[in-house]
């Protein structure tokens, strides 16, 4: 090696090259070494609640998936779930997301559309990084005033 061509230690540094040494022998900063997978049923959790936060949502899913889910949530052990009316597939870096809601009737159908996505765009990418690619959202019923809740508690047998 000619004069030239040796390193020659950084002044900043103190006369030593500690921080490329540690680059060099770690293999990149701390942030880049591995990967991080989020799961689809994460996202769906995600974007469930972001969803049931809008003013105007009612409930989310069809009909159908919201009778089973009553009859779910009344099995001991069965809970409430998040993810009903929620479908996400998640890429490396990206997400798509289906949602089907129930909107409560006397709102304006195309603004509650809009403040879900945004809600649900926004906290899907400040909590995950994924970059959300598009919010289909299906509104599958209205919910009138008259109308029984299949979401409600049932009256407790024993006082």
């Amino acid at each position: 090696m000619t004069e030239s061509q040796q390193r020659t230690p950084d002044k900043e540094s103190g006369g030593d090259d500690r921080r490329s040494q540690l680059t060099r022998r770690g293999g990149g900063a701390p942030a880049t070494r591995g990967r991080t997978t989020i799961a689809d049923g994460v996202v769906e959790k995600i974007a469930g609640m972001a969803a049931r936060d809008v003013s105007g949502v009612h409930a989310m899913g069809s009909g159908l998936s919201r009778t089973f889910g009553a009859v779910r949530d009344r099995v001991p052990g069965g809970g409430k779930s998040v993810t009903r009316g929620v479908k996400a597939e998640v890429g490396e870096s990206q997400t798509a997301l289906d949602l089907e809601i129930v909107v409560e009737y006397g709102v304006a159908i195309a603004d509650v559309a809009r403040d879900v996505r945004e809600n649900v765009v926004a906290a899907v990418e400040r909590m995950t990084g994924l970059e959300v690619v598009e919010v289909n959202i299906a509104v599958s019923d209205v919910k009138l005033p008259d109308e029984e809740d299949d979401e409600d508690e049932p009256e407790p047998r024993l006082q």
